[in-house]
């Protein structure tokens, strides 16, 4: 795989920002420019406008279904929905526990998905442990919550959406046609972000020839982070915490002195508008509510305070903020949250995965050995091993 790569011995810039590592044809991000694709497409436009099986299919195969629909896709993911008696009893028992629901799937995923490294398999073959490993995520994380909340597990051989059926199997029961097109929204919107930390896991775990479950689980533990995927349920928090709008700008102040993050503002990425959490306001207006009014509101003073606190920086309201309120109103605890992501999320992996497969070579960078004498005894002991000069007798 061809790639710009800095030269021999230079140092990269801090987190790896802005540094090109590898070609890809699965999607970009112009944070500069306030955009995104998915291999072409304007994702934004497709999120409202296609199903999520069809942007699926789009990011694995490189195929945008006719209409929008992805029928055929559609129906051959749902067959890997359903859990065998051993995968099935390790959910349940797992869900009992205090486990993060990601750790639950990745301890689940092995029994359930072609356990052999993928330097040995064909291409369709890690396709088909990829769409499995996708079709059983709602599965397996509605589950635990649905456990969690107190009910009972549902079947999974419904018929519904992969949205739909992902917000059955958490609730117990069929969720509203508005409120599962609006968590299909949110998962359009959040199935493939570029190279982010839990993509780029995914890609150097399956660099080494490890098995999709094994890049999927590198993946989750990426995920799992706060700064990554735990964002949305701290924005309610956050919104319970302020109340009133009127105390937003006093609240907020107080956690920038106190050197704490405002969850839901500010992208590692996005100078300019974040189009997700445009696209995610407007389907929380369509929801309405009191909250919806509320979080409009808190994220006018938030972003006028942060103006003023940091006049040079663009500081952008994120994904995440928008995403909890829609999730909320759609029924979703805010333990859901991540693990919500996390089933939309799988998709783009899948696709980096089979991508990074397709035409490997390990990653495998190097770093500078900054320990104390480090560098001179190097030089000491490259010149005890350097060969004696050859000495010629004219």
């Amino acid at each position: 795989m061809s790639a710009e790569f800095v030269p021999a011995g230079a140092v990269a810039p801090p987190g790896l920002k802005g540094l090109i590592v590898a070609n890809t044809a699965i999607g970009t991000v112009r944070g500069d420019e306030g955009w995104y694709h998915y291999r072409g497409h304007d994702a934004t436009d497709l999120a409202r406008s296609v199903s999520f099986e069809a942007i699926a299919r789009l990011l694995m195969d490189g195929v945008l279904p006719e209409s929008g629909g992805g029928t055929a896709f559609a129906a051959e993911l749902a067959t890997y929905r359903a859990l065998a008696s051993e995968a099935r009893d390790l959910t349940v028992r797992l869900s009992h526990t205090d486990l993060d629901p990601l750790a639950v799937l990745a301890s689940v995923l092995p029994l359930v998905v072609d356990p052999r490294p993928t330097i040995d398999m064909t291409h369709a073959e890690r396709r088909r442990a990829v769409l499995r490993a996708i079709g059983v995520a709602p599965t397996v994380l509605g589950t635990v919550n649905r456990i969690r909340s107190g009910g009972e597990p549902v079947s999974s051989d419904d018929t519904h959406s992969y949205a739909a059926h992902y917000l059955r199997s958490a609730l117990g029961e069929t969720p509203r046609a508005v409120h599962a097109k609006a968590v299909e929204t949110y998962l359009n919107l959040t199935a493939e972000h570029g190279f982010n930390a839990s993509a780029f896991t995914a890609r150097v775990i399956t660099s080494t020839g490890a098995s999709v479950a094994g890049a999927i689980a590198g993946a989750l533990g990426a995920l799992s982070g706060p700064l990554h995927g735990g964002a949305p349920s701290r924005v309610l928090d956050m919104l319970d915490a302020i109340g009133d709008p009127a105390n937003a700008r006093a609240w907020a102040s107080a956690e920038l002195n106190a050197r704490r993050k405002l969850m839901g503002f500010g992208h590692a990425v996005y100078r300019a508008a974040d189009p997700r959490s445009q696209t995610l306001k407007q389907v929380a207006l369509e929801l309405g509510g009191e909250l919806v009014e509320r979080a409009i509101a808190i994220e006018s003073e938030v972003l006028t305070l942060l103006a003023e606190h940091r006049p040079s920086a663009v500081i952008v309201t994120d994904v995440e903020y928008y995403a909890a309120v829609v999730l909320h109103l759609a029924g979703l605890p805010q333990d859901a949250f991540t693990p919500t992501f996390t089933a939309s999320r799988i998709v783009g992996w899948g696709a980096h995965i089979l991508e990074q497969a397709n035409d490997n070579k390990i990653i495998r960078p190097s770093a500078r050995y900054v320990a104390a004498g480090g560098e001179a005894t190097a030089r000491s002991r490259r010149a005890r091993n350097s060969p004696a000069p050859t000495v010629v007798t004219p």
